[in-house]
């Protein structure tokens, strides 16, 4: 499961003309699913996006998280992140999940998040999205779940 998280200070997602989820400053982050990722794996990589020190403290050092700023996380399903570019001009999408699978995964990521008492937005699974940023910093980090840890 690849998360590419991006510090921001607002961020929306658009379908057919309608905001549908929008943060002011926080995360915005697109999950990419892979079939081989598993529901602890959601749990896993929500919690660390959850505590990921990406925010400035007083220093201008990076060492708090979402919460220790009141922040917000938007969370849009991004089915390109599961690409194969390693071969060729055109990517290969066989390491994706399956819709099912990755719907599932997408929505138990973004409730433990909720659990975890973090005010999140979302995008819509399967969606023709237009997304809408304005990156802090910029900051931009690819955080993943390795197919061996839950």
């Amino acid at each position: 499961m690849k998360a590419l998280v991006q510090r921001v200070t607002e961020a929306s997602v658009t379908v057919a003309g309608d905001i549908i989820g929008e943060i002011k400053q926080g995360m915005l982050v697109l999950l990419g699913v892979e079939f081989a990722d598993t529901s602890e794996q959601a749990v896993t990589l929500a919690n660390k996006v959850a505590k990921f020190r990406m925010f400035s403290d007083a220093n201008d050092k990076m060492n708090l998280c979402v919460s220790d700023i009141a922040g917000q996380i938007l969370v849009v399903p991004q089915f390109t992140l599961a690409a194969d570019t390693q071969s060729g001009r055109r990517p290969s999408f066989s390491t994706a999940a399956p819709p099912s699978q990755a719907n599932a995964l997408y929505l138990a990521f973004v409730a433990h998040l909720e659990q975890l008492g973090i005010p999140v937005a979302t995008g819509e699974f399967g969606a023709d999205m237009q997304v809408a940023l304005i990156n802090d910093g910029p900051v931009t980090f690819m955080l993943q779940t390795n197919h061996s840890e839950g």
